[in-house]
């Protein structure tokens, strides 16, 4: 493959797994987010999971 369609394929390869991958996880805030989040270790969490999970899941 030329070097010149190498990069777009490659890249639209990678993006498109990308969009994959992000229609698997459940939308925030939803149960079956609370409970992904609930068997996630909380050392892997992020500010931002810490923050929805705390409005979502038990400030509800």
């Amino acid at each position: 493959m030329p070097k010149s369609l190498a990069t777009p394929v490659l890249t639209a390869l990678f993006v498109g797994g990308l969009l994959l991958l992000q229609g698997c996880s459940p939308e925030v805030g939803t149960e079956a987010w609370c409970k992904q989040m609930e068997a996630k270790p909380k050392g892997d969490w992020t500010v931002n999971d810490a923050g929805d999970f705390a409005k979502s899941c038990i400030l509800k």
